[in-house]
């Protein structure tokens, strides 16, 4: 079922978890906010979000660089303690976020970075779609709502569908390396840097190029 902003909006505050596990969580639950605490409690995502306030100022910039030297990305993430920062288990992650980031050319880490014009002008152009589609204008505000956050899940890595696992977004990845770590973890920045970008070459598939690696 559909769930309405209030309603996300008060299980987030309650749980502290992400917005979109909310949302998630109340749809399956039928907009029952106390069954919806409750799956994220059974999830660890709710668990996760306790910890999601202490400082996390350790970690790795770690690095992935594309076959043949095509793509490459620098992506810092930040965990409590110098010793999860060595462990395998966050290295492996750390490049996993960085593999996910060659493949799937995210422009920020989350929906709050975007500036607010490049909001205002996709959604200036998500409206004249709709009204182009001959949509009554009563409604087009409520599907641009609705389609902005489409926008958001291609370009804000959190919202991305994980490459490996597209039954789960990264967001849903971090809240459950924190639940099985045991401590605060954030991706703060990264950068991706592909060869000749901005000049006109040839188009290649570079998320069946890097799965092919990963797989190797």
């Amino acid at each position: 079922m559909a769930v309405d902003a209030k309603s996300v909006k008060e299980l987030r505050e309650k749980t502290g978890a992400g917005m979109l596990d909310c949302k998630k969580a109340l749809e399956e639950a039928n907009g029952d906010l106390t069954k919806a605490t409750e799956l994220l409690r059974e999830k660890g995502l709710a668990a996760a979000a306790n910890k999601a306030g202490r400082v996390a100022t350790e970690g790795v910039v770690e690095s992935y660089i594309h076959a043949g030297g095509r793509i490459g990305v620098l992506v810092e993430i930040n965990c409590e303690t110098d010793f999860v920062a060595k462990t395998d288990q966050f290295k492996e992650f750390a490049r996993d976020i960085a593999m996910h980031i060659a493949a799937m050319s995210p422009r920020y880490v989350r929906r709050e970075e975007v500036p607010q014009e490049e909001v205002e002008k996709e959604k200036e152009i998500l409206k004249a779609q709709a009204l182009n589609e001959g949509k009554p204008e009563k409604i087009v505000e409520k599907m641009v709502e609705g389609r902005i956050g489409k926008y958001y899940e291609e370009f804000c890595l959190l919202e991305q569908a994980f490459v490996k696992d597209p039954d789960k977004t990264i967001a849903q990845l971090v809240n459950e390396k924190i639940s099985t770590i045991g401590e605060n973890i954030s991706i703060r920045r990264f950068v991706r840097y592909e060869l000749g970008e901005g000049l006109e070459k040839k188009v290649d598939n570079f998320v069946e190029e890097v799965m092919s690696q990963v797989k190797q």
